[in-house]
């Protein structure tokens, strides 16, 4: 079983967070290249998972598109919200105060080698946390995500809404980036991008508060998190 050790953040401006999963990426890769004589979990290895709250922020992957940002660089000052083109699959979403953002740095060569198999146990992890709320959520094909639509707090719909955006990068079977997880975001940030690029009339955006009609815990929300990643991928949270 491999030991995960876990660290949060707090809130932590985008590009520092950026800049130290850089750097715990760069070192799980450089243990990898050290030991490549040995097969991978013959080794130890530092795998990470991260929990940061960021300032306003929208972050465009390298598959997205800049018509998916709505206001202009002068309007994204006005507002005090930051703008970062990354590395991660995806298009454009938005993080920012009262969001779990997750930065899972793993070497998959210790789990499994699957890229799609990573995406939907990150998927999992949100489903079987969301579950302990009483709001049921579910998995969308050909999108990325974690999705609700009928709570017991709203009226039925017939609207998916987004819950959980997530967008990933490998290099070396090394993640990078992960989800965001909303809480109790401020959906009005929303507005200004086409989330995920997904402009279909029957897909919006939501947060747990949104869903439970109240402000949620987040240090609850979180340890039910670490939980269920560790039951998921299988492995051992540390910290």
């Amino acid at each position: 079983m491999q030991t995960v050790q876990f660290r949060d953040l707090g809130f932590m401006d985008y590009q520092s967070a950026w800049d130290f999963q850089t750097s715990l990426h760069r070192v799980l890769v450089e243990n990898k290249l050290k030991n490549r004589d040995l097969k991978p979990g013959n080794y130890p290895q530092a795998h990470q998972l991260l929990f940061v709250e960021h300032p306003p922020v929208y972050t465009l992957g390298k598959s997205g598109s800049m018509d998916n940002l709505l206001l202009s660089a002068d309007e994204l000052l006005a507002r005090g919200i930051q703008f970062f083109p990354i590395n991660r699959g995806g298009d454009i979403t938005f993080h920012g105060p009262g969001q779990i953002v997750g930065y899972p740095i793993l070497d998959l060569e210790c789990f499994f080698t699957d890229v799609h198999r990573y995406v939907r146990n990150i998927e999992e992890v949100i489903i079987r946390t969301l579950a302990e709320y009483d709001v049921e959520s579910f998995r969308i094909k050909d999108y990325t995500g974690v999705w609700v639509k009928n709570t017991s707090n709203l009226e039925p719909s017939t609207v998916n809404r987004k819950i959980c955006a997530i967008g990933v990068h490998l290099s070396r079977w090394v993640t990078l980036h992960g989800w965001a997880f909303n809480i109790n975001t401020p959906l009005e940030y929303f507005n200004y991008i086409v989330p995920c690029g997904i402009a279909d009339e029957d897909k919006t955006v939501t947060s747990l508060a949104a869903e439970t009609g109240r402000p949620v815990d987040m240090q609850a929300v979180k340890e039910r998190l670490k939980r269920h990643f560790a039951a998921v991928f299988e492995c051992e949270i540390a910290g």
